[in-house]
């Protein structure tokens, strides 16, 4: 499934105003009348000030006056204080510092909290997508379906089932063949949104492009409620990602509590120079909340090097939103497939 790898570019609120108060003031001190008094003094009682009383009080000089003026028209000019806003990607970027990239390798990723709606993105540039479009396969194939008014077959959700469980490659080719290869793939990721992926030649499948952002766009396809997906396609879909076989339970997963993740990897290793590509998608719950995650990286010199780079990085993307420790308690199965 090699082929010549495609470019990549690397308030304080304002005091309470008394208008009340510092009309009858004013009035007093033009009148001067024992009636502008008397309004001063409910004036003051009005506004929960101490009373005092109309006869025991002298006029206010003049320069008293306009300080009282000056004074007004100060609290009357105070607006409100503009609330902060987080940036986010800086905050990503900083957690990432603490990520080891080895010499040599590249990684991106992008972060989405589903509560608040805030995201971030780390790095750039287009990478192999491997087997993670299995995601984007199935949603294109559920999404046709939707359009011809039809449940998905037998065969198709067979085909399904094995190919994101288990990451199986002939049930993806039967399903690429199904949604009409890299043509149906890049029409259905037009309606949901993604702008940087485009479907590899031929069958080569594991070699469309993809962006970090764009794989967050298309999880969002799949875990959002504004989505292209009916919900029923979106239930789905989910289900078969909660349910990875046991030997590819790693990735973005190391950033959840406990269980409670759903996902797709990819993992490809190329002859041409020997080095790995290795991704991981998907949701996971940290600290009570639901964030989605997507890490892409390649040139890992080996496929254990690959996965603990991208486990790092979601942990590290995850933490951005989770203010406690998330522990990393996902470990490499020895018998994990050498290829996907």
């Amino acid at each position: 499934m090699e082929s010549s790898r495609a470019c990549r570019g690397r308030r304080a609120h304002p005091p309470r105003s008394r208008p009340l108060l510092y009309g009858a003031l004013a009035t007093a001190v033009v009148l001067g009348s024992t009636a502008a008094g008397t309004a001063y003094v409910k004036a003051r009682a009005h506004s929960g000030m101490r009373p005092v009383s109309s006869t025991a009080s002298p006029s206010p000089s003049p320069s008293a006056s306009a300080s009282a003026s000056a004074a007004a028209s100060e609290e009357a000019s105070v607006e409100p204080a503009v609330r902060p806003t987080t940036d986010y990607d800086a905050l990503l970027a900083s957690a990432m510092k603490a990520v080891d990239v080895p010499d040599g390798a590249e990684v991106s990723v992008a972060v989405l909290d589903l509560d608040s709606g805030s995201g971030a993105t780390y790095g750039e540039g287009a990478f192999d997508t491997a087997s993670i479009v299995k995601v984007d396969i199935l949603a294109a194939l559920l999404l046709q379906a939707q359009d011809e008014g039809r449940e998905l077959t037998a065969a198709e959700k067979s085909y399904a089932t094995a190919m994101i469980e288990n990451s199986d490659n002939a049930s993806a080719s039967e399903l690429w063949r199904t949604i009409g290869a890299a043509e149906g793939l890049n029409a259905a990721n037009k309606r949901f949104g993604l702008t940087g992926t485009s479907g590899g030649d031929g069958m080569l499948w594991g070699l469309t492009q993809t962006t970090a952002a764009d794989q967050l766009r298309l999880l969002r396809q799949v875990f959002g409620a504004d989505s292209e997906l009916s919900e029923a396609s979106r239930t789905y879909l989910r289900g078969l990602m909660e349910r990875i076989a046991v030997d590819q339970r790693w990735g973005v997963s190391a950033a959840a509590d406990g269980s409670a993740w759903a996902l797709k990897n990819g993992w490809l290793p190329r002859t041409a120079t020997g080095l790995w590509d290795i991704n991981s998608v998907g949701r996971v719950t940290a600290g009570g909340r639901d964030v989605l995650v997507a890490v892409l990286s390649d040139d890992n010199t080996t496929q254990a090097r690959g996965i603990s780079l991208v486990e790092a990085a979601a942990v590290a993307a995850v933490s951005v939103f989770v203010r406690e420790d998330v522990s990393a308690s996902a470990s490499v199965s020895a018998s994990a497939t050498v290829s996907s």
